[in-house]
């Protein structure tokens, strides 16, 4: 594999985080997930609970790590890039919920391949 370069963008960065989601058993842990925090996070604040908001990470991180790890086997874009992992988790939700996710999928894995072509290595940036 070739040295990492730093992403800059969050553009540059979303085909890399599609291709490490190109599992709909990940994409499905990630929703299930994330709808848990969601739910976890209006649960606390209508409860006045605000001690235990940080809790609320633990289904989200928990369920997209098992996901990453298990299903995946392969290194959470949230380790280097949290920020545009927390953004690109909502971006994808909202996509599989309009049913565009497939499509995206396909669409990086083959912007993967072209680049994998081009410059003779692997083109995950997150798969070690």
């Amino acid at each position: 594999m070739a040295q990492e370069e730093e992403i800059k963008s969050f553009a540059e960065f979303w085909p890399h985080y599609v291709a490490d989601h190109s599992l709909p058993a990940t994409r499905a842990l990630h929703l299930a997930g994330t709808t848990a925090a969601l739910a976890c996070t209006a649960a606390l604040i209508a409860r006045r609970k605000w001690k235990y908001l940080p809790l609320a990470l633990i289904p989200g991180y928990g369920a997209a790590w098992v996901g990453h790890f298990f299903v995946e086997h392969n290194k959470p874009a949230s380790f280097k890039y949290p920020l545009w992992s927390f953004i690109a988790d909502y971006k994808m939700i909202a996509l599989m919920l309009a049913g565009k996710m497939e499509a995206e999928v396909e669409r990086a894995i083959n912007q993967g391949k072209d680049l994998q072509s081009a410059r003779g290595d692997d083109p995950s940036f997150m798969s070690e």
